[in-house]
């Protein structure tokens, strides 16, 4: 496969990326849309308007390929990209830019931009299901600061309360009924002791969960039941219900994974996941992250019950390089 310029595609999934870049003017959202000059300027039919987008060249880190693009065809560098699905055959992803961000057509793919609210985006982009990918799937994704800070003892009411939370608690070992048991379970690890470390999520200033990352092979346990001594596992909880679906969490694991997680593990070949197996939607965010889903196996509970649990896995090199 090649491009129309005649370079060489990645043969693996997903072949390309595109990055829907969006500004906000009041409350409004608007996306950026470029004009292809390759069919000439007067050409207005499929193709000739996308958002940034492009292949993935043989061997490239599918995250490296979408900031290359998004440099070559707006000069933009400064976004923060984040992961809306990279399950298909083409990745997708997001930009949130400032109001007033310079766009650059450094590429002579490109002839022209226009921002426009999502329905003129939606029936500019063609054909349509490149606009429900580009536009439908972040138009009603929120604009949203997002925060990771070390959990203190402060913070064990807000955790009992959000790992007893119907939404949660359906999932989640009950380690963590009253400030006593959160406090034994947590405790050490808040103090160090622990090796797994500990997080609060802050969205837009405001505590709304927690997550926690440890290299496997320090929980001999957990190494013998998923195998992947050296793979870096991760586990997290949305326990405000007013962030469930909508698009939150899938950009909160790709935040907390980037900027969190492989800072402080940068050899680290696998980042590993396991939630039940009946857990759709944790399940399916992990496929948007690019995660692999693989064994299942079961897993004793404090309560007594065994979950069955789905082993996903991502491959580093191949995401993030």
């Amino acid at each position: 496969m090649r491009t129309w310029d005649g370079l060489p595609i990645a043969d693996e999934e997903p072949h390309g990326a595109s990055v829907a870049v969006r500004r906000i003017r009041g409350e409004t959202p608007e996306f950026l849309v470029l004009h292809r000059n390759v069919n000439g300027p007067d050409y207005e039919g499929d193709w000739a308007w996308t958002s940034p987008a492009g292949a993935r060249q043989p061997g490239e880190p599918v995250y490296r390929a979408v900031l290359r693009e998004l440099t070559e065809e707006t000069g933009i560098t400064a976004a923060d990209v984040w992961a809306v699905d990279l399950s298909g055959r083409w990745a997708v992803f997001a930009a949130d830019v400032a109001d007033d961000a310079v766009v650059d057509l450094i590429d002579p793919e490109h002839d022209r931009y226009e921002w426009l609210e999502a329905p003129a985006a939606r029936a500019r982009i063609l054909p349509s299901y490149v606009a429900e990918t580009q536009v439908d799937r972040v138009v009603a994704i929120p604009r949203v600061s997002l925060g990771f800070r070390p959990m203190s003892r402060a913070d064990l009411p807000d955790v009992v309360r959000w790992t007893t939370a119907p939404h949660v608690a359906r999932w989640w070992d009950q380690e963590s009924t009253d400030l006593g048991a959160a406090e034994r379970h947590y405790g050490p690890a808040i103090d160090g002791s622990n090796p797994t470390r500990m997080w609060v999520l802050e969205v837009n200033g405001r505590s709304v969960g927690f997550v926690q990352d440890y290299l496997i092979g320090d929980h001999p346990e957990c190494a013998l039941l998923t195998a992947r001594p050296d793979a870096v596992g991760f586990d997290y909880a949305i326990g405000d219900p007013a962030w469930i679906a909508r698009g939150v969490g899938t950009r909160m694991l790709w935040t907390f994974l980037r900027d969190v997680v492989r800072p402080h593990y940068p050899h680290a070949k696998q980042f590993f996941a396991s939630p039940d197996h009946r857990n759709a939607a944790s399940l399916r965010v992990l496929d948007k992250l690019g995660f692999a889903r693989g064994t299942w196996f079961d897993e004793p509970q404090r309560n007594g019950r065994v979950d069955t649990l789905v082993g996903c896995c991502l491959d580093v090199p191949r995401v993030f390089g």
